[in-house]
């Protein structure tokens, strides 16, 4: 399994950026996928997850409102609306895939995409 991740970029507080995940590979149908930031000298947190069914979506309480993730099964690519974005969301940010995303130890999630760099000027 092979997850890309694009988007990133720079923008000023208040506007907004949409990240994409492409999945390749071995079938990810019964898979969660997530987002996860990781700030300078900061642990990996978790941003947003989508179930494998589309059923459930998590969101971490400091981007719910403003932060919406979907997933295209056609496309295989699951995407991230950030909205409303804060200097505090400034982070290299990841998408990961795992069979119980929120419940997994961010060391045993099984796959990792490359992270994509997301900057929010004051």
């Amino acid at each position: 399994v092979q997850l890309q991740a694009f988007g990133g970029g720079l923008v000023q507080a208040g506007g907004s950026l949409r990240l994409s995940c492409e999945v390749s590979g071995r079938t990810v149908s019964n898979y969660d996928i997530g987002w996860f930031r990781q700030a300078p000298s900061n642990e990996r947190d978790l941003v947003a997850v989508i179930s494998w069914d589309n059923s459930v979506r998590y969101y971490a309480l400091s981007v719910k409102d403003r932060f919406t993730i979907s997933r295209d099964a056609a496309t295989n690519t699951v995407s991230l609306q950030m909205n409303n974005l804060k200097p505090e969301d400034t982070a290299v940010y990841y998408c990961a895939a795992d069979e119980n995303l929120r419940d997994t130890n961010t060391q045993y999630i099984s796959y990792w995409g490359q992270g994509t760099q997301v900057t929010v000027s004051s």
